[in-house]
């Protein structure tokens, strides 16, 4: 199994030593959070706590994931970077798809997008996006995103997006890995489909088995059973070497970890800190695994 470390809310500063860090004690990825801006209310409720809250206020650090990949792989050669995940209902396509290749290319094809739909009404809205249809509008772009990305001259007419040939240059030398996230039936259908890996929100670890159980019936469901998958999970109740190891049993392919934060290092931590948290959680579990 392996090993992504999660930077969401860590100081903009720390970003590039995180990286190399991790690359140096073994971590195969680094995986990037995405938030555009938080507003003051939201109409609807964060899906993934149990209160419907927010877990970040309006002083969080965040910043843009494609920003993140390019800075971090500049500074590494071997680690890879995914988002975890980018919202993609209030972005558009052609434009997504320029950064897109543009990170895979300058990080030496080390990136995956991992995409979600979105659940904030006001992002979508803000941003020039309707809110409604938007399952089928994220399903519409996927279909550009890997059209564009493919290379060559291509051209779309769709329910919601619409251009003549065009061409990309230079598409990324190998496809880039598209890792959908969602916990909800259609979600979990969308990543079967069309995913090369599911990746969860915060989750428990029977619900987990039950979600990845259920992907191996849709995946066998489109006649995708025989084909690599990822399973990226941010687990919640198990942790340690054997925690780990229950989770590699039941499917898990890379294990989302905030390493510091088992040692009593918050998000806001010290550098020094964070990364004696890295090193000490790969000497404890990645080494043994």
């Amino acid at each position: 199994m392996k090993f992504s470390v999660g930077i969401a809310m860590s100081p903009l500063d720390q970003l590039t030593e995180l990286a190399r860090t991790a690359e140096e004690c073994g971590y195969d990825s680094v995986a990037l959070p995405d938030s555009l801006f938080f507003s003051e209310k939201v109409s609807a409720e964060y899906p993934y706590t149990p209160d419907g809250s927010r877990m970040w206020n309006e002083e969080t650090p965040w910043v843009d994931p494609m920003v993140a990949a390019a800075a971090m792989g500049a500074v590494t050669e071997r680690i890879r970077f995914y988002t975890q995940v980018l919202k993609l209902g209030s972005r558009n396509p052609l434009l997504l798809a320029r950064q897109v290749g543009s990170v895979a290319n300058l990080t030496g094809g080390r990136f995956g997008l991992g995409v979600g739909i979105g659940w904030a009404p006001e992002e979508f809205e803000w941003c020039g996006a309707p809110y409604e249809g938007r399952g089928r509008r994220a399903d519409e772009m996927i279909e550009v995103l890997k059209l564009v990305l493919g290379g060559g001259m291509v051209e779309h007419h769709g329910e919601f997006f619409d251009f003549d040939r065009l061409r990309m240059s230079p598409a990324p030398a190998d496809p880039v890995p598209f890792y959908v996230g969602g916990h909800t039936p259609v979600a979990l259908r969308r990543a079967a489909r069309v995913g090369d890996g599911w990746t969860s929100a915060m989750i428990k670890f029977d619900d987990l088995r039950s979600v990845i159980d259920k992907l191996a019936v849709l995946r066998t469901e489109y006649g995708r059973a025989d084909e690599p998958y990822e399973i990226q999970a941010v687990c919640i109740d198990r942790f340690g070497l054997d925690g780990y190891r229950q989770q590699a049993e039941i499917g898990v392919t890379d294990a989302i970890v905030v390493p510091w934060l088992f040692y009593g290092v918050g998000f806001d931590g010290a550098l020094a800190a964070k990364k004696d948290g890295l090193r000490r959680f790969a000497d404890e579990v990645i080494s043994r695994m």
